[in-house]
């Protein structure tokens, strides 16, 4: 399902759509059968937000912030096809575009993840240093 409101972000198109991507993949890959994402945008508090939910296996809410770290997984197998790099792209693009991201873990089972970016302008040499991490992460390059 999707509630979507205007909410307009300044930055790199590219990746401002491969954070959105890469939040919608990776909810849909870690569903469970016959369950829902959920996807909202709206202005709130002088940021522009994203908000991608699904219903997936639960999380312990202690384990939340490991999915933002490299190669991190919590719940999932290494032989499952997914390299556990979607929420760390979406981790170092938030940072690039001064964004606060959060994820909270669903009592009925998922994940919701929420971007908050702020409405204003971003600096070109921090978005080149997010593509620039991005692109190592893609490399299977950790980041210091």
């Amino acid at each position: 399902s999707a509630a979507v409101a205007p909410a307009p972000v300044t930055g790199d198109p590219a990746l401002v759509q491969r954070l959105v991507s890469c939040l919608v993949d990776n909810a849909v890959a870690h569903n469970r059968p016959g369950g829902r994402v959920e996807i909202t945008t709206a202005v709130r508090d002088g940021h522009a937000v994203v908000s991608v939910a699904n219903t997936g296996d639960p999380v312990a809410p202690e384990q939340v912030h490991r999915l933002f770290q490299p190669l991190r997984r919590v719940g999932r197998t290494a032989d499952d096809g997914h390299p556990g790099l979607g929420l760390v792209i979406v981790h170092a693009i938030a940072l690039a575009h001064d964004a606060v991201i959060s994820a909270r873990a669903r009592a009925d089972g998922g994940l919701a993840v929420e971007v908050a970016f702020p409405r204003r302008t971003v600096r070109d040499r921090d978005l080149r240093k997010g593509a620039d991490d991005i692109g190592q992460l893609d490399k299977g390059t950790a980041l210091h």
